[in-house]
């Protein structure tokens, strides 16, 4: 039986291509862990996946990776889809295929498999990445090509003496690194919110709370002067903030496949971690270097939804998003509140708002009044000519 890589999530459809495909090929089936999974959970997805019949089952830890490839660029890029969204979901599926189709390279597969349908946009960044990295190895994707509904999926799974409970929950859940995904009858919908029910985190502290985060050069490197690795700070700001119930909203976008999509997301890390860096980068960077990094990092933020992260072009804007971390370093004072939280201010050895050249509105030092004037004067005359020349 010829080798086949499939990714594994545990879920119904992937469990119906499991099932399936172990009657014709030897799978071999792999998960990626982009956060969100405790090792219980992932203990739980490997009982399983032998249920279905396949041959091995390889969970990879991917979370360092996901932050160094990923989730660096876009904070330092503040990356927010439609002004909302920290492209949660999107992000983590770039890593994942690449993750699975080395696997699947490296135990020399003939195949791979995933549970998409033809509907979404996962099917775009699995098929782009897998044939870009290894053009050789074929894709399967048995509910996209059969076209198959969940009642299909179930009744196939039970007459292969899969017993398992597979009725679908009110709402799905996907959670990660970078935040977590809530779908559901709502937000199939343009004007019904989700209910407070929908959403994992509950509200479990009505107090303020203080917090300082540090960056160096862009990173989130502790949080209340104890330092961890970012990807450490980032889960263990989560913890804190989704108590408040921050970072709850939905949002509206465009999909790769030409529809509109309405998905609901909580992520009080990452929308925390943007709105502080990017407050710590209006102090510390040039008016040029936060204009022309606004496009550039809406131009990334695009580029990897719609699943060209192999680019080279991102790989340049990376460079550049780097680059204009040199001087973000130094602290961002928060205060968690429920449902949203205050930025108080920062303190920066980089802060480009220092006293001695001036007080904005209040106090010049650094210029005598007749240069204001002058200064003034040459500033407006490409106006002034061309109001005189045209009127």
């Amino acid at each position: 039986m010829k080798k086949l890589v499939i990714a594994y999530s545990g879920g119904l459809d992937t469990s119906y291509c499991a099932v399936s495909l172990s009657k014709t090929y030897e799978v071999h089936a792999v998960s990626v862990n982009t956060g969100g999974f405790t090792k219980e959970a992932i203990k739980k997805i490997e009982a399983n996946a032998y249920k279905m019949g396949v041959t091995t089952y390889k969970s990879i830890d991917a979370v360092a990776t996901f932050y160094d490839k990923v989730v660096k660029y876009l904070i330092f890029g503040n990356v927010l889809k439609n002004n909302t969204y920290p492209l949660s979901v999107s992000a983590e599926r770039i890593i994942q295929a690449i993750e699975i189709i080395e696997y699947a390279k490296s135990i020399d597969a003939e195949y791979i498999a995933h549970g998409s349908t033809g509907a979404g946009n996962d099917q775009v960044r699995f098929d782009m990445i897998f044939q870009t990295l290894a053009p050789n190895i074929k894709i399967i994707t048995p509910i996209r090509d059969e076209q198959l509904t969940r009642q299909q999926e179930i009744d196939y799974l039970k007459e292969n003496g899969i017993e398992m409970s597979w009725e679908k929950a009110k709402y799905s859940i996907n959670k990660g690194l970078w935040g977590t995904s809530v779908g559901g009858a709502e937000t199939l919908t343009s004007d019904k919110p989700l209910p407070e029910s929908a959403y994992p985190s509950q509200i479990k502290h009505a107090e303020p709370e203080k917090v300082k985060l540090t960056f160096e050069k862009g990173e989130l490197v502790a949080i209340n002067g104890v330092e961890n690795n970012p990807e450490v700070n980032i889960e263990t700001l989560n913890t804190l903030a989704s108590a408040y119930a921050i970072g709850r909203d939905i949002h509206v976008g465009d999909t790769i496949v030409g529809i509109k999509g309405r998905v609901g997301f909580e992520a009080a890390a990452a929308l925390i971690t943007i709105k502080a860096h990017h407050l710590l980068e209006k102090h510390t960077l040039t008016k040029w270097q936060l204009q022309h990094k606004e496009y550039i990092a809406s131009f990334y933020g695009m580029h990897l939804h719609e699943g060209q992260y192999l680019d080279p072009v991102m790989r340049d804007m990376e460079a550049f998003l780097e680059s204009s971390q040199d001087k973000v370093s130094g602290d961002v004072f928060v205060t968690l509140k429920p449902y949203h939280f205050d930025l108080d201010g920062i303190s920066s050895e980089h802060d480009l708002m220092n006293a001695k050249f001036g007080s904005y509105g209040e106090e010049n030092k650094g210029w005598t009044a007749d240069e204001a004037k002058g200064f003034i004067k040459i500033l407006g005359n490409q106006n002034k000519i061309y109001q005189q020349v045209n009127s």
